[in-house]
């Protein structure tokens, strides 16, 4: 009876102590400005450890919706990933959606360009964007302007793909 008792202690430990680990993969991390910032995104929640490395950011917290609402954090802060092994993230729309018209101009804000690299980046990102002919990225901004012709959903693809989020207006 007693060694069952103490095992039922011991998988009552082990499970308090339980952590959820999820990775953020894609994620634009080229200096000490992003990591920080990516970091501090993080700051306000309680029993989080984030550790970007490269273009991946590992978040680890003790329950499984306090990791997503970090990642979300993350995402707002101007930082894009894809969550690994997230299963709503791989879901498709079951119904056809007619193409999305075309836009002249976007104002794209929130993306994180805290240096060149950032801005470079983020300019690679737009000027492969189908019908984009002009643009205004600089490292520090705040906001950014793209011209042409092109889809807003192109614009959103190609800023994620270079890992990146921001709002597009």
């Amino acid at each position: 009876m007693k060694q069952l008792t103490l095992l039922s202690l011991f998988a009552l430990a082990a499970f308090a102590r339980a952590e959820t680990t999820i990775t953020l993969n894609g994620v634009h991390n080229c200096c000490r400005g992003c990591a920080n910032g990516i970091t501090k995104a993080a700051a306000d929640f309680k029993d989080v450890t984030v550790t970007p490395a490269g273009k991946k950011v590992t978040i680890t917290t003790k329950k499984k919706s306090d990791a997503k609402k970090v990642a979300e954090a993350i995402i707002a802060a101007g930082y894009y990933g894809t969550i690994e092994g997230d299963e709503s993230a791989d879901k498709k729309p079951t119904t056809a959606s007619k193409p999305e018209s075309k836009v002249a101009k976007a104002t794209v804000s929130g993306v994180h360009l805290c240096c060149q690299k950032c801005a470079d980046a983020a300019t690679d990102a737009v000027k492969a964007v189908a019908g984009v002919t002009k643009y205004d990225i600089v490292s520090k901004a705040e906001s950014f302007t793209v011209e042409g012709e092109f889809a807003k959903a192109d614009l959103v693809a190609a800023l994620n793909s270079a890992g990146f989020a921001g709002d597009i207006k």
